[in-house]
């Protein structure tokens, strides 16, 4: 078993962490012994990796309002689409573009885009969202697959908002989305931070493991250097505080059976002021990254 950053292959084991969501199998999270990342260890192959996103209790994929968690994910999901417009414009420079979501789930950030005068495009693994995604905003959704038949400097911006811990070839993701950024282009790139304070207090039970769909778990360290063996540099990082209270919201029902409310808001609220005082430690952040 090889370390998906650095090649290496000697690693030390950290978690026994259960697939809440599908199959409630146990897998392990191992830490890199050369450069420190933390992946799964031996998670399902590209061709198996489809059985464990085949569940109503996978969120991203449906657009269900139906339960708590799907209520919540909802709400927030429709303020954080107009941040995420605001974000791209602030830190592209272009009031309008061409950009890429890469796993666009099941649209609403692209339909976000489109409305705001850009020129979007998908691309979706899951094909029941991009589907939906396909008739929401009747734009082109392919498969990642075709991330290499796109044309080179094609792109203002490409975004992966929790994408990139789901995807198998890092490298050759990364390869390809530099590609196809124009010169001035940036990269957008959303992941949980498992240096956050409300990963550490739930371990095992921290829903943004969220194995074996979860390959692999960043660190702003980490995901710099990824970035830095494809000559991309993080040139910003921003929080995304409403990720440590859903996130503990779910942990609660993983390590405890229920959904405490009171327990996950205080975790939610600890985490946040401790992102607040120490620079990089949210529970999710985004990355912006330029060549």
């Amino acid at each position: 078993m090889f370390c998906p950053v650095c090649n290496h292959t000697e690693y030390s084991k950290l978690l026994t962490v259960k697939d809440f969501t599908v199959s409630t199998e146990n897998f392990e999270v191992v830490e890199c012994s050369a450069c420190g990342f933390r992946f799964t260890a031996h998670p399902p192959t590209p061709d198996q990796i489809g059985l464990y996103y085949q569940s109503d209790a996978y969120i991203s994929h449906t657009d269900s309002k139906k339960g708590i968690f799907n209520t919540i994910y909802q709400l927030i999901r429709k303020q954080a689409v107009a941040s995420k417009r605001k974000l791209v414009i602030q830190y592209s420079n272009c009031q309008t573009g061409q950009l890429l979501d890469y796993g666009c789930g099941t649209g609403a950030f692209l339909m976000e885009m489109k409305s705001a005068g850009w020129q979007v495009q998908g691309m979706e693994p899951d094909s029941g969202a991009a589907s939906r995604a396909a008739e929401l905003t009747s734009s082109t959704i392919t498969h990642p697959d075709q991330l290499s038949t796109l044309p080179s400097n094609a792109f203002n911006v490409v975004t992966m908002w929790h994408v990139l811990e789901h995807v198998h070839d890092l490298h050759g993701t990364m390869e390809q989305v530099k590609r196809i950024l124009k010169q001035d282009g940036i990269l957008i790139v959303a992941v949980p931070n498992h240096t956050s304070f409300d990963a550490r207090h739930y371990a095992e039970h921290w829903a943004a493991y969220d194995v074996p769909r979860h390959l692999h778990h960043f660190s702003p360290a980490s995901l710099s250097k990824l970035m830095h063996m494809h000559s991309m540099k993080v040139t910003a990082i921003k929080p995304m505080w409403y990720d440590a209270f859903y996130v503990s919201l779910l942990s609660e029902k993983y390590k405890t059976g229920s959904m405490r409310l009171i327990p996950a808001l205080l975790t939610g609220i600890i985490s946040n002021l401790n992102a607040i005082f120490k620079k990089g430690v949210c529970s999710s952040q985004i990355y912006i990254i330029r060549s």
